[in-house]
């Protein structure tokens, strides 16, 4: 997958979960639960569709990494490269 198909994903997770909220004028370095109204719950299930869509196992100490759009990217580009 490329950056722009992952940052994709990432976009359609979260419009999934949080149906009101405003994606398209999202900050990409700025955190997105200062962001968005996503609670510890909306988060694990970000973490949750990920692992169901692509078998991605990601461990909790690396939950920090999934913290705004740009750090999502960078941190599943490599896990998601021959998808």
């Amino acid at each position: 997958m490329t950056r722009d198909e992952i940052k994709d994903v990432v976009l359609e997770i979260i419009q999934d979960i949080d149906e009101d909220g405003e994606v398209e004028n999202l900050n990409a370095d700025a955190p997105l639960r200062d962001q968005l109204d996503l609670d510890s719950m909306d988060f694990l299930d970000i973490v949750m569709e990920l692992r169901k869509r692509y078998q991605l196992q990601i461990p909790e100490g690396d939950y920090p990494e999934l913290a705004s759009l740009s750090s999502c990217v960078n941190y599943l580009e490599p896990r998601l490269k021959d998808v």
